[in-house]
């Protein structure tokens, strides 16, 4: 009935809706958008076939963790299922306060601000601070919630090569000194697996007086101290403007934060669109990402577990001679240059059990076509005989 009616609309809009290639061909080769029956721990269930998860930011692998599960029950029988506004108005909370105080101490700021998602989080920590007048230097393979923040800032902006510090002092060498500059990159760079070169990128910011904006999001509970992230792995977070981020990677939730000093983030919340109109983290969401830090901090096996499994993945995709983009960390591509052998090479994972995702241009660089492929600490020994199983048969179909 719904596609009866949409074909009665005769205009410009409709006339793109019903033509439109992209769709089209997403339909026709149904890579995305799946939907899962069930699952209990790595395993979900499609269609009544089973499949590993191989492609899940559950790093620490803490999304069936008991203490999260209790703490998300406790506070939808204490505080419901929403406090039904925003925070600027009536959807502020105690157990917000409580887990930005947290949070902050963990990564070693001096304040934060949570959202009901990451995606506004990192937006937020670019529309909060930067201008129409000012210029954004951004590493070219940012996430899309970052450019979405640059987008609606207003400000200029100058792309750099994709970890290139050097690059990025030849762009804002021939920039007005007098311009106010933000460089914005990411810890982990999630499609890549790249760590960024921040000590590099960091002289080069001192260098031009940029401010210095970074999203963590793959980063927080995987390097680090206590997993406290990129900043703390290279010593250098006092050095940093900004850190953002998303719970719905290592802290197995929903949401997300953005960390500063006590007056940068005073001032977001004057001038973030994102961060005054957006409704209020949910108690749930809340309780459950405050459960999961308590962990990050406490329970530091589920770190030796994600390195242990991360260590026989490699072992065995550098076996099989198949190209990661030199990943450094849990998130490991598996690039194929082509956008055929990309879909033979999943299909034929699926056919043995392994679920993963496709990426291709444009998402990513012409020729680094691939399938985007996530380590967990929650993988067994039982899920890395079947991944094993199905990659050394995927190889063969490509």
């Amino acid at each position: 009935m719904g596609k009866l009616f949409s074909k009665q609309k005769n205009n410009g809009i409709w006339n793109r809706i019903l033509s439109d290639d992209s769709t089209r061909l997403r339909l026709k080769y149904d890579a995305y958008y799946h939907i899962f029956d069930d699952q209990t721990g790595t395993r979900v269930t499609k269609d009544g076939k089973e499949y590993v998860m191989l492609s899940s930011n559950d790093y620490l692998g803490l999304s069936q963790h008991p203490k999260i599960k209790e703490a998300g029950i406790k506070a939808l029988q204490k505080w419901g299922s929403s406090t039904t506004g925003a925070r600027l108005a009536n959807g502020g909370r105690i157990f917000h306060r409580a887990l930005e105080e947290d949070l902050a101490d963990f990564l070693g700021m001096e304040a934060c601000h949570v959202f009901s998602a990451g995606y506004l989080a990192c937006a937020s920590a670019i529309t909060g601070f930067v201008d129409r007048n000012d210029l954004v230097c951004a590493d070219k393979n940012l996430h899309s919630s970052l450019w979405s923040g640059i987008k609606l800032s207003g400000a200029k902006c100058e792309r750099f090569a994709h970890n290139h510090p050097e690059h990025l002092r030849e762009i804002l060498s021939h920039e007005d000194p007098k311009t106010n500059k933000a460089l914005v990159i990411e810890g982990i760079y999630s499609m890549e697996g790249h760590i960024a070169r921040l000590p590099e990128l960091l002289e080069v910011a001192k260098e031009f007086g940029a401010f210095l904006i970074l999203d963590d999001a793959h980063g927080i509970g995987v390097l680090g101290d206590h997993g406290k992230g990129t900043a703390n792995h290279f010593g250098l977070t006092d050095q940093i403007d900004v850190i953002c981020g998303s719970f719905s990677k290592s802290f197995s939730g929903m949401g997300g934060f953005v960390c500063a000093s006590k007056d940068a983030i005073d001032y977001m919340r004057s001038h973030s669109k994102q961060t005054i109109f957006s409704a209020a983290l949910s108690p749930v969401s809340t309780a459950c990402a405050h459960a999961a830090l308590g962990i990050i901090r406490s329970e530091p096996e589920h770190r030796k577990k994600l390195e242990a499994n991360l260590s026989r993945y490699r072992k065995l995709l550098d076996e099989l001679n198949l190209d990661t983009w030199n990943s450094e960390s849990p998130a490991v591509p598996i690039v194929l240059g082509k956008k055929e052998k990309v879909y033979y090479f999943w299909k034929a994972l699926l056919e043995k059990g392994v679920y993963a995702i496709i990426s291709v241009a444009p998402g990513v660089p012409p020729g680094k076509d691939l399938i985007r492929t996530a380590i967990s600490a929650a993988h067994t020994e039982e899920d890395f005989d079947l991944i094993e199983e199905a990659f050394r048969y995927a190889v063969t179909k490509i």
